[in-house]
């Protein structure tokens, strides 16, 4: 049985920072997309941070660039998405997911196949 599942989440004020980890059973990470996606009260989805296959590539979205980092560990199996010079409008729900190839790491993670549970983020200013 497939499971992702975050932890990391929490409480911060603006300027602050919190690393978000997922940690796959039954699964590897290892030539699939991972990727970060959140979603914040009454707003769609939206895709953060992903890595193709084999790690070659990573997307961002505009707004996290240069304050977010993502990453993987494969001897231990987790995605990392380390949250730098945090927003108010970063607050969300972050979900981690995870799809086999053919899968972008570019959008909202539509066609995604494995999602974790969620942590929450919040940032006060």
């Amino acid at each position: 049985q497939v499971q992702l599942v975050e932890s990391g989440g929490g409480s911060v004020q603006a300027g602050g920072s919190l690393r978000l980890s997922c940690v796959a059973s039954g699964y590897s990470y290892s030539n699939v997309c991972v990727g970060w996606f959140r979603q914040a009260p009454g707003k769609e989805r939206e895709g953060v941070a992903a890595i193709s296959p084999g790690g070659r590539f990573k997307w961002y979205t505009d707004s996290v660039k240069g304050r977010f980092t993502i990453s993987q560990d494969s001897a231990k199996n987790t995605l990392y998405l380390d949250m730098n010079i945090l927003k108010p409008e970063d607050t969300a729900m972050y979900y981690c997911a995870a799809a086999e190839p053919p899968c972008t790491i570019v959008g909202r993670g539509d066609g995604y196949k494995y999602w974790g549970q969620g942590t929450q983020v919040t940032v006060s200013s």
